[in-house]
């Protein structure tokens, strides 16, 4: 097993963090980031955070009791109410984009953590991130009961390809971006019982433990030997995902190119 090291430059400076979706997971991530952002400072660090928060949805009333947010938030917009309020508890300077993400932007970022679960809107920050330059690319998903937390690095789009990076998390779950497969159940739950049926109580907050955890050893200690955990709070399982090029073999982890026959 390897040891994946931190780029100094993210310890001399702050880190430009951008967080896509402030529903279940993001509004769970944000709180926490908060804190990481404290204890860094209180570390030394000599910046800490710089979190833009990118989200195109209001509150609902179904989204109070799983999500974040409070009745008094209805009808507002999340990104909005999420940072106007760590900033105003915090000191911080953080922002907010009532947009969505369609892959055509050029997202210059350190770090983009997705807190989306569809195909489509995956794809979009794999493209979007990697016409910025290429970056971390913490992605955190859920089903029921279950979900994934994989800390992966895209490469520009100029870049050549290369083993040499953690891969993401379409790198090693292909399907989780494939916008050819059956389309991801969107509806808008009309109450929280109905999105109860669709996602645990606390199984956001569940993955977002991890994720953020693992964000506290990459930039506490400055090094990983992990980058990423498979979480079920149903059997109570957790299973990590270690850097090493073993591993990620039996993901698929490089493509292997089909070899041409010759005639």
């Amino acid at each position: 097993m390897a040891i994946h090291l931190l780029s100094p430059e993210l310890l001399t400076r702050e880190v430009h963090v951008a967080v896509i979706g402030a529903g279940g997971t993001g509004s769970q991530m944000l709180t926490g980031l908060a804190q990481l952002h404290t204890a860094m400072i209180a570390l030394g660090h000599p910046g800490g955070l710089e979190v833009t928060v990118i989200d195109s949805d209001q509150v609902s009333e179904a989204n109070v009791g799983r999500q974040m947010f409070y009745p008094s938030d209805v009808g507002l917009p999340k990104a909005t109410v999420l940072v106007n309020r760590i900033n105003m508890a915090m000191g911080t300077a953080w922002q907010a984009e009532m947009q969505r993400l369609t892959g055509n932007e050029n997202l210059r970022t350190d770090l983009v953590i997705g807190c989306v679960d569809n195909r489509k809107a995956r794809k979009a920050i794999l493209d979007a991130v990697s016409r910025g330059g290429g970056g971390y690319w913490l992605d955190l998903g859920n089903r029921l009961h279950d979900g994934q937390v994989i800390l992966g690095q895209v490469p520009s789009r100029w870049d050549k390809p290369s083993v040499e990076r953690l891969p993401h998390a379409i790198d090693l779950l292909p399907e989780i971006g494939d916008e050819t497969q059956e389309a991801d159940d969107n509806t808008p739950s009309c109450s929280l019982a109905d999105a109860l049926e669709k996602q645990s109580l606390f199984v956001n907050r569940g993955v977002s433990l991890y994720a953020l955890n693992l964000l506290w050893e990459l930039f506490r200690y400055g090094q990983i030997a992990y980058h990423g955990v498979f979480v079920n709070l149903k059997n109570a399982r957790t299973t990590p995902l270690p850097v090493d090029p073993d591993t990620w073999a039996r993901f698929g982890f490089p493509k292997r190119k089909r070899s041409r026959k010759r005639g």
